[in-house]
């Protein structure tokens, strides 16, 4: 297989070099190269919404989720390679965000990419301190009288949240409700 021409920078060029010896040497076959590149293509916050939405429709899923997180991920088909996750549920009493204050530890299987601010310094810094100001940054405003729980993401430990699901959606099928599910949803800087 031919290294593909993606740019002629020192550091592609490595890479590409680096990729064809592991391929002779024999430790990847560059099908399982094609298979990553896949898989990472699969990634999206689509996947925590469809298990948000899931256990919105389907108690016995939601009691599983919340039980064991990872499990009830991969009954999807969505494999967090043997990370383990706690989905946390915001209530009426309870609003949770999620970040990982040492770098940026994330569940990309069920989110997607990160975004950029979930990575930045600020963000990592004062979502901690002051959780209520940085949600307002971005719309979000709790009221006074309702807890807001900070968790921090690790190597050893995911999260993702379960937004509140929003009213008047009672008729909606189980994909439609997907689809109101955004990756801020998800990490706790948004309510749907």
């Amino acid at each position: 297989m031919e290294a593909p021409d993606t740019s002629n920078s020192d550091t592609a060029l490595l890479a590409d070099a680096l990729r064809l010896v592991l391929i002779d040497k024999g430790v990847f076959s560059a099908h399982d190269v094609q298979d990553q590149l896949s898989l990472m293509d699969t990634r999206s916050d689509r996947n925590g919404a469809a298990m948000v939405a899931r256990a919105w429709v389907d108690a016995d899923y939601r009691a599983a989720m919340m039980a064991d997180s990872a499990a009830a991920a991969k009954t999807l088909g969505y494999d967090t390679k043997g990370t383990p996750l706690v989905v946390l549920e915001n209530t009426n009493d309870v609003h949770n965000v999620i970040v990982c204050t040492l770098c940026s530890c994330y569940p990309v299987t069920l989110l997607g990419p990160s975004p950029e601010w979930y990575k930045s310094k600020a963000y990592r810094a004062r979502v901690v301190r002051d959780p209520r100001s940085v949600l307002r940054e971005f719309g979000t405003d709790i009221a006074a009288d309702r807890e807001v729980r900070v968790h921090d993401s690790t190597a050893d430990m995911r999260y993702m949240i379960m937004p509140q699901r929003p009213e008047g959606t009672a008729g909606l099928s189980e994909a439609e409700l997907a689809s109101l599910i955004t990756r801020n949803g998800l990490i706790g800087v948004a309510e749907l």
